[in-house]
């Protein structure tokens, strides 16, 4: 008979087994991304990986796409944060639309928002392009969220109308 410690050993190699095999695969498979921002209304498509390399020209159409949409400035999104974003994507279904919320954030509309009350940071990692803020509908954000937990890749957090993810020091709220 197998002892409980054992079968959770078990249990847990085997789900490190099969992340490690999954993300040493994500790096042979094209990557996309297809979303649409809240704010301005817009679409975007993009295969910013394929063929074992990132494609400069659909990244910085990501970064664009991610802008803040009340200054529109444009930062450098983290390729980790943009990864992240897709392995998720992959984990509920390659297809969905991945509703965007908030990419970066310029420090203007982050102080605006901070004057109105707004449960945002004044260090914020969206300042750094760092964060997302995102919906897929047909996911709850309570699923979203156990999902980007189990990437252990940064902060990820559950809100009534959004899950946010950041690549920056692993914690929860």
């Amino acid at each position: 008979m197998i002892s409980r410690r054992n079968f959770l050993k078990a249990v847990v190699g085997g789900a490190a087994l099969f992340t490690s095999r999954d993300a040493f695969a994500s790096f042979h498979d094209d990557r996309t991304l297809r979303m649409m921002n809240i704010h301005t209304g817009e679409r975007l498509n993009a295969t910013y990986f394929a063929s074992g390399g990132y494609d400069r020209a659909a990244v910085d159409e990501i970064n664009y796409f991610l802008r803040c949409h009340f200054t529109n400035e444009v930062k450098e999104i983290d390729i980790r944060l943009v990864d992240l974003l897709c392995d998720i994507k992959n984990t509920v279904g390659g297809g969905s639309e991945i509703k965007i919320i908030s990419g970066y954030r310029s420090p203007a509309y982050n102080e605006f928002l901070v004057d109105r009350g707004r449960n945002v940071s004044r260090n914020s990692l969206h300042l750094k392009g760092l964060a997302i803020d995102f919906s897929i509908d047909g996911v709850g954000n309570g699923n979203l969220a156990q999902i980007a937990r189990s990437f252990a890749a940064g902060g990820v957090g559950k809100y009534p109308e959004f899950v946010h993810i950041d690549v920056g020091r692993v914690r929860y709220w």
